[in-house]
């Protein structure tokens, strides 16, 4: 493939990752750029569940949305959840700001790596943070037990955990999760963020929602714009008793939320197939692509229940160097976790895509691979040998027993 014309440059200013419209603005006519970087549902909303919303799109645009209240009730009448017991707000970063402003006073606890609002969020308003290392060698899997002794050894006030994790994608099972905050109901807070669970086929019925709202001190984070393919509309919300649920919902905006995610709430309903379609040919995808990522060369794929794949590179590679060239050159654009606590650049996060897209990927590193094959005679075979880097979960997502409405009461 000829160069994209993209500027890579784009992508070494800032702590975040650039935009996808940062990139495609730099990019050459008739560039298609391929997002492996932005955690994204691809199979939903539907073509024509699009066509419906741009069918409406003058309305959606021209007109007030309803306030807060009133979207928020109907997304609960449509996931079966107490309107009391439910803040919604404009994406999970909002409500992440909040939690920190209005419940979090002293300290906070959190595993690391992991989603970066977590650790900077409170550091930006002076709080202490607690970071607590997740190792390589154990896959960077959470245990529990350590975690409770860490938050007592520090004193921690607050104790976050993110189900399932991101970057790595490790899940942790529901009674396990129950357990951990009855261990620390002497907590000012336990945060359960949740914005990625819908994705883990583990289990039938993975969150800890209503647990947590019939607890006095524990909060679940859900993602609406993962879930559904929306990053841009921006809407989540959290699960906690009425007293923190209601205390979050005062202080959000009467107009937090906009048009089009008020639109979407309305259609889930009806939309609800496609969604649990959605959710199996992810899980499928997840599957292939780990076996396809592990069959690059000294690429050490881990297992994940995240629509994203945690992968560590080859020694002698570079991941701000494989990222750059992989946009410039093949208009797949990735994320490398340099920036991240807990991780280096050896590390990339790759988001779950079809097949033809993981083709495109494959291809892109093993172009990237080649100045290092005069160095490392494996590069001969190694797509042809069975993968030895990896290791996969079970699936028990099966029929249509896992619904949109499960995902979110469950």
């Amino acid at each position: 493939m000829a160069g994209t014309g993209i500027d890579t440059s784009i992508l070494h200013q800032g702590a975040h990752s650039a935009s996808y419209f940062d990139l495609a603005r730099t990019a050459g006519e008739g560039v298609e750029i391929v997002d492996f970087c932005i955690p994204c549902n691809p199979y939903f909303p539907t073509p024509e569940m699009f066509d419906e919303l741009s069918r409406d799109l003058k309305n959606i645009l021209k007109y007030y949305p309803s306030d807060s209240t009133s979207i928020t009730k109907k997304l609960c009448s449509v996931l079966g959840l107490h309107p009391q017991t439910v803040a919604m707000a404009n994406g999970s970063t909002e409500l992440i700001t909040w939690i920190d402003h209005l419940l979090i006073k002293e300290s906070v606890a959190i595993p690391i790596p992991t989603f970066g609002r977590w650790t900077d969020q409170p550091l930006e308003t002076g709080k202490r943070v607690d970071m607590f290392p997740l190792q390589e060698r154990d896959g960077f899997r959470l245990n529990l037990d350590d975690y409770v002794r860490f938050i007592r050894d520090r004193g921690s006030r607050v104790a976050v955990v993110c189900n399932v994790n991101n970057p790595d994608g490790c899940y942790l099972p529901r009674r396990d999760v129950i357990r951990f905050m009855d261990m620390l109901g002497d907590l000012d807070l336990v945060v359960i963020d949740e914005s990625f669970i819908d994705f883990s086929d583990m289990e039938q019925y993975p969150s800890v929602g209503p647990d947590a709202v019939i607890r006095p001190n524990t909060v679940v984070l859900k993602s609406l714009g993962k879930n559904f393919g929306l990053h841009g509309i921006r809407f989540g919300y959290l699960m906690a008793n009425p007293s923190i649920a209601g205390k979050i919902g005062k202080a959000l905006p009467k107009w937090n939320l906009n048009s089009l995610a008020e639109k979407v709430v309305s259609m889930i309903q009806d939309h609800e197939e496609e969604y649990e379609d959605s959710l199996r040919l992810l899980s499928r995808d997840r599957r292939a692509m780990a076996g396809e990522l592990a069959r690059v060369p000294g690429l050490t794929v881990f297992p994940s229940q995240g629509n994203f794949i945690l992968v560590k590179l080859p020694t002698e590679w570079s991941g701000v160097a494989l990222r750059d060239y992989l946009v410039a050159n093949h208009g797949v654009y990735t994320r490398e976790c340099g920036n991240k606590l807990g991780m280096t650049s050896q590390f990339m996060r790759l988001v779950v895509r079809p097949a033809r897209d993981v083709d495109r990927l494959i291809d892109g590193m093993m172009d990237y691979g080649r100045q290092f094959r005069v160095r490392d005679t494996s590069w001969s075979s190694g797509l042809d040998d069975a993968p030895s880097n990896l290791i996969q979960y079970p699936s028990h997502r099966s029929g249509g027993e896992y619904t949109a409405r499960r995902a979110a009461n469950a």
